[in-house]
């Protein structure tokens, strides 16, 4: 199931979720041209023993690292699915919000998630996290809650067919929830190398599905 587009206008240019998309593209071009991906990462990464402690070899501050590594991605596909998800749910929230409020909540999406990941890991962890998968997690929380009944274009794959149907978005959101609860409880306790942060979108998403309504403008005319 792979959603493409959705049947949500919105009233108002999406100038921080292109911005964002348009960063995360651009460091990873440059990561491909520079040929130290890991190194990247390893630099810029947020490790969850240097966020806890605060005790670190990286160039910059860890806590800086928290927000760097939202513009990494470890692949193509790893860009290729954040950047999809943004597109189709970001700009609606961008449009509720304005678009400060939207940065600011899209930006903290992100603290959140790498901190939830972080302490379940715990501070013995030197494995890296990149990826803006946190952060996007926030905006899937935001959009359940604002727009649970929204159509989503979705590519549903029958064998070898392919079929688009129109879902809610309660039903390809949670679809998308229940899949990061159950693996993040089937890998919790797993000494980790690697591999997806489940409880980072986790830790994300509650930030976004509890908080939202508190981000929301109380007057849409007021917004920026």
């Amino acid at each position: 199931m792979i959603p493409y587009k959705d049947d949500n206008p919105t009233g108002r240019f999406p100038f921080f979720t292109i911005t964002i998309m348009g960063i995360n593209i651009g460091l990873y071009i440059m990561q491909l041209f520079s040929d130290k991906l890991e190194r990247f990462a390893q630099l810029y990464g947020a490790i969850p023993s240097a966020i806890l402690t605060f005790e670190s070899s990286q160039p910059i501050h860890p806590f800086l690292t928290v927000f760097t590594s939202m513009f990494l991605h470890g692949g193509l596909f790893h860009l290729a699915g954040n950047m999809l998800y943004l597109w189709i749910f970001g700009n609606n929230i961008e449009d509720t919000l304005g678009h400060l409020r939207f940065l600011l909540f899209y930006l903290l999406a992100g603290v959140t998630a790498a901190y939830s990941h972080a302490f379940i890991e715990g501070s013995s962890s030197h494995v890296p996290m990149i990826g803006a998968s946190g952060a996007i997690s926030g905006i899937l929380g935001a959009y359940l809650v604002l727009y649970p009944h929204a159509r989503v274009h979705t590519l549903m794959f029958f064998g070898f067919f392919v079929q688009v149907v129109r879902i809610p978005a309660l039903i390809v959101i949670g679809f998308w929830a229940i899949i990061q609860i159950l693996n993040g409880l089937i890998t919790a306790g797993i000494a980790h190398q690697g591999g997806v942060a489940w409880f980072a979108h986790i830790g994300g998403f509650l930030f976004g599905l509890f908080t939202i309504r508190l981000w929301r403008p109380r007057r849409y005319y007021l917004k920026w």
